[in-house]
């Protein structure tokens, strides 16, 4: 005897499929789980067009060293940069500090004759004391981070023209160790600076922090979201201070990498840093409303900005053109920012 079959009333919901999500939402949700990938992509695809259009002279291996030479010292300073930008600050003072520590360097050791390796630390020092300025106008008087840092830029350049007398040590009189970061070693038939490794180095051990300890923890989820981090016992306050004088402190191990690079010490160095540092942040991946977003992206994407500039150097394009094709690029990232952070909202 067959079975009746019992029709389908109106009340029973309609069997529908679920619809399947298109290629652009589903790049989208890549790019917003997977930070480096975005960055990642744009640096592949400008050094394939540039190999390409440029040719050998590009990607001749002289070349590709010179390109890393270029960015360490923003590198460092980005990586400061991407600690502040992570629990949703700014830090404009980054690049004063850094010419700060390395006058303070150069001072102590020529002038004063301290010890280079005492001379040194003393600089570092002062790159974390300066950080920890920092953080104590933004925890403690509630200054907002870009107003305390716009307000101690002025304070440390002003510092650094009255302890340097706005002059400059020159190469001959600067101890080795000093300049040592900017000796290079032959790896591959390639030169590579002491800095360069120790860039690499120090953006390892920075990740490691984020991703594999307690402190990155509370320092990702005081930048997403501060008052629920500190509801859920989280103190906020002490861990932006800390963010703030590691910030100091790298940017003290960058016033070394730049007295190497330059070969002198001077307190018209660096001017660019701070926007420099800005914009390896953003074209890399971290997202300036805190929270997400990857130190190693910060990496990349100041090589974006190498391979671009010598990339158009190289085209013959003019030093005008250079910069604002670098401008279009932190549009375009910002932009790309916002439309991933959708994916959440």
């Amino acid at each position: 005897m067959a079975h009746d079959t019992v029709p389908p009333t109106a009340a029973d919901p309609p069997t529908t499929r679920p619809r399947e999500r298109g290629a652009l939402a589903r790049g989208q949700s890549a790019l917003h789980t997977k930070p480096l990938l975005g960055p990642l992509i744009v640096l592949l695809l400008a050094s394939l067009f540039f190999s390409v259009w440029v040719g050998s002279r590009f990607s001749d291996p002289l070349n590709i060293s010179l390109i890393v030479q270029q960015v360490q010292i923003i590198g460092m300073v980005g990586i400061a940069q991407t600690l502040i930008v992570l629990t949703a600050g700014i830090d404009l003072s980054v690049g004063a500090i850094t010419v700060l520590a390395s006058v303070v360097m150069g001072k102590l050791a020529v002038d004063h004759g301290l010890p280079v390796p005492l001379a040194l630390l003393l600089g570092v020092v002062v790159g974390g004391v300066c950080g920890g300025l920092n953080g104590v106008l933004v925890t403690r008087f509630r200054i907002p981070p870009f107003i305390a840092t716009l307000g101690t830029l002025s304070v440390f350049s002003a510092l650094t023209l009255f302890y340097s007398r706005s002059e400059t040590i020159r190469a001959q009189d600067v101890p080795p160790l000093l300049s040592w970061p900017g000796r290079s070693i032959n790896v591959l038939g390639t030169d590579v600076t002491y800095s360069s490794l120790m860039m690499i180095g120090c953006f390892a051990a920075v990740a490691y922090l984020l991703r594999g300890t307690a402190w990155g923890a509370h320092l990702h989820a005081v930048g997403d979201n501060r008052e629920g981090a500190r509801l859920s016992g989280i103190r906020t306050g002490r861990v932006l201070l800390s963010v703030y004088v590691v910030a100091g402190l790298i940017c003290g191990l960058a016033a070394w990498f730049l007295i190497g690079r330059i070969g002198s010490v001077s307190p018209q160095a660096g001017e660019n840093l701070n926007l420099q540092s800005i914009t390896a942040v953003v074209i890399g991946g971290t997202s300036l409303f805190g929270g997400r977003g990857h130190v190693l992206g910060t990496l990349l994407g100041s090589l974006i900005v190498g391979v671009f500039s010598s990339g158009l150097a190289l085209s013959g394009v003019d030093a005008l053109w250079q910069v604002f094709t670098v401008g279009v690029l932190v549009i375009v990232a910002v932009a790309a920012d916002q439309w991933i952070r959708k994916v959440a909202a």
